[in-house]
């Protein structure tokens, strides 16, 4: 069996923090992209009440752009408020989800001079990666 593994690390390999995306699932009734939602991981835990355990997930939502995918194939989000935070139940996350920054020249931003763990902070835009692995390719195509 495949399994993959969720980062949400403020230190990876001594170099910056590692928070992944997620799809979240938001409408378990409908299929793909349409009953699902992304999300920024920041930080898993978990507290009992009452004997049960709950295990959690603080996220950061992303808005859709559009109703369906752009020119490019791809579907895009945006960054919410920073201020927009959630915490969801840990399985309601459907799995990994891989964003791809929107280069826009107007921003004015140098894409070589962004390290890799700062790229969810500097870019408003995300086109969600579909071609990341097959998996991904069902759920957003």
């Amino acid at each position: 069996m495949h399994h993959k593994h969720i980062c949400c690390s403020p230190t990876w390999r001594n170099e910056g923090s590692h928070y992944d995306c997620v799809f979240v699932i938001t409408n378990p009734h409908t299929k793909g992209m349409l009953g699902l939602d992304v999300a920024h991981v920041l930080c898993f835990f978990s507290f009992k009440h009452l004997g049960t355990e709950y295990s959690c997930v603080v996220i950061c939502w992303f808005d859709h752009v559009g109703d369906g995918p752009n020119n490019t194939g791809m579907r895009v989000v945006h960054t919410h408020n920073a201020q927009d935070i959630a915490i969801i139940h840990i399985d309601t996350i459907y799995c990994a989800a891989q964003l791809i920054p929107v280069y826009v020249s107007q921003h004015g931003i140098d894409p070589a001079s962004i390290k890799p763990n700062e790229s969810y902070n500097k870019f408003q835009f995300y086109y969600v990666n579909k071609f990341a692995d097959h998996h991904a390719f069902e759920i957003v195509s």
